[in-house]
C-alpha cells in the first residue's frame, strides 16, 4: 500500500475497513428511526402517526444486520459469543455486545410484540396453512384481547418506549464513544463524538423512515399524508441544524487549538478527503439539505415540489452521514502517529472486506424490512384493503 513521508510498520495498512464504516452508519439508522417512532408514543406528535410501525420494523430491520460486518471483520468469528460467557468489564468493545442485546431483547423485539400483540392473535384465528401455525407461535401462547388486556400492552409499550429513548442514546453513543476514546488518535479523541455520532445518528434514522415511507406509499398507490412527511421534514431540518451546529464547534476548537496535530488534520482535509469531507459530508449532505429544508418551511412551496425536495434532501443526508462515517473510521486512519507521514486505502471489490460485501449488507436491511411489512403490515388494514 502506497505511503508518503515516516510511517510506524503497524501504520502502513489499515486495520478497520469499510465493514468498520458500515457498522456505526447502521447503528446510527437503529438510534434514528427508533426517536422517531417515539415522538408519537411518548411526546405525542400526531403528525407522524403514519410511521410509527414503519419505524419500528425499520429500526428492527438495522438492528439484526448492525452485528455482521464486526463477524466478517472478525478473523475468527466463532469466538465472539466468548464476550458473553467471559464478560470483560473493562474493555469498551467487549460491553457492547450487552447494550446491543439490551436493545434488541428488551426494547425493540418487546415493543413491536407489544404494539401487534392483538394483530398477531386475530390473524393466527384468521389465517390458515403455516400463516396460522407461524402467527400462533408469535402470540407466544398470550391470546387475550379483553379490554383490559389491551390496557396493559399500551401501558407495558409507553413504559418500553420511554426506555427506549435513553438506550438509543446509549446504543449509538456508545458508538462515538468507543472512537472518542481513543487518546492516540486526534482525529477522534474528542468529548463530542459521542455526541455528535447521536445527532448524526438521528438525521440519518428520521431520513431513512421518510424516504422508506414516501417509497411505500408509492409502491402500494396510497397518498403520501404531507402533514406526516412535512413534520418529520421539521424535525430533520432541526436535528440537522443542532448536528450540524456540534460538528463546526468541534471544528473551531480543534482550529482554535491548534495542536500538533493540526497541520496533519489540515493537509487531511485539503487533500485526501476533501471530496468525502468538504463535498460529500458538508456541502452535499449537509448544506444543501438545511438550506433547502429551511427555504420550504419559510417560502410556501407546492405539493409536488416539497416531495421532491424531501426525496433529493433524505437521499443526500443518507449520503452525507455515511461520509461522515467513513471519514471518521478510514480518515482517522490515514495519517501517521508522528505526523509525518500519510497512507492510502483502496477497497477490494471481491474480498470479504470488500465493495460487494459491503454493499450487501448495506442493502440486507431492505430485504429483511420487506419480508417484515408482509408479516405485520405497519398501516392501518383500511390501506391494507385498499392497496390490494
Amino acid at each position: 500500500m502506497p505511503f508518503d513521508g515516516f510511517m510506524y510498520p503497524n501504520e502502513v495498512e489499515l486495520q478497520w475497513s469499510v465493514l468498520i464504516v458500515v457498522y456505526p452508519f447502521l447503528t446510527g439508522l437503529v438510534a434514528g428511526a427508533f426517536i422517531l417512532a417515539s415522538l408519537e408514543r411518548i411526546f405525542h406528535v400526531e403528525a407522524v402517526k403514519p410511521t410509527y410501525r414503519l419505524a419500528l420494523l425499520t429500526a428492527l430491520s438495522f438492528l439484526l444486520v448492525a452485528p455482521l460486518p464486526l463477524q466478517l471483520h472478525l478473523g475468527r468469528p466463532e469466538r465472539s459469543l466468548e464476550m458473553y460467557l467471559t464478560p470483560h468489564t473493562s474493555s469498551a468493545m467487549a460491553m457492547f455486545g450487552f447494550v446491543y442485546l439490551w436493545y434488541l431483547m428488551a426494547v425493540i423485539l418487546l415493543e413491536i410484540w407489544l404494539e401487534y400483540r392483538k394483530e398477531i392473535v386475530l390473524l393466527s384465528q384468521s389465517t390458515t396453512g403455516l400463516k396460522r401455525q407461524m402467527y400462533r407461535l408469535l402470540t407466544l401462547g398470550s391470546s387475550n384481547l379483553s379490554e383490559g388486556a389491551l390496557k396493559v400492552d399500551d401501558k407495558v409499550g409507553w413504559v418500553v418506549s420511554l426506555i427506549g429513548i435513553p438506550s438509543a442514546f446509549l446504543l449509538h453513543g456508545y458508538v462515538g464513544f468507543i472512537f472518542g476514546s481513543i487518546k492516540a488518535n486526534p482525529w477522534w479523541n474528542t468529548p463530542l463524538m459521542p455526541v455528535v455520532f447521536l445527532f448524526s445518528a438521528m438525521v440519518s434514522g428520521i431520513a431513512i423512515v421518510l424516504l422508506i415511507y414516501m417509497a411505500t406509499c408509492k409502491l402500494r398507490h396510497i397518498k403520501i399524508d404531507m402533514r406526516c412527511v412535512d413534520t418529520i421534514a421539521q424535525y430533520l431540518l432541526y436535528t440537522f441544524i443542532i448536528d450540524f451546529g456540534l460538528e463546526m464547534l468541534d471544528l473551531i476548537h480543534r482550529i482554535y487549538e491548534a495542536d500538533e496535530s493540526f497541520h496533519s488534520l489540515n493537509f487531511m482535509m485539503q487533500t485526501k478527503l476533501f471530496f468525502s469531507q468538504v463535498v460529500l459530508q458538508i456541502a452535499l449532505g449537509t448544506v444543501v439539505p438545511i438550506l433547502t429544508l429551511g427555504f420550504i418551511q419559510i417560502f410556501h412551496v407546492p405539493e409536488k415540489v416539497r416531495k421532491l425536495c424531501y426525496s433529493i434532501c433524505g437521499a443526500l443526508t443518507i449520503i452525507g452521514i455515511f461520509a461522515m462515517r467513513w471519514n471518521v473510521v478510514i480518515g482517522g486512519q490515514l495519517f501517521s502517529k508522528s505526523f509525518l507521514g500519510y497512507t492510502t486505502y483502496k477497497v477490494d471489490l471481491i474480498s470479504r472486506e470488500g465493495e460487494l460485501i459491503a454493499a450487501g449488507l448495506l442493502l440486507l436491511p431492505f430485504i429483511i424490512l420487506a419480508v417484515m411489512v408482509k408479516i405485520l403490515p405497519p398501516w392501518p388494514r383500511d390501506e391494507v384493503s385498499a392497496a390490494d
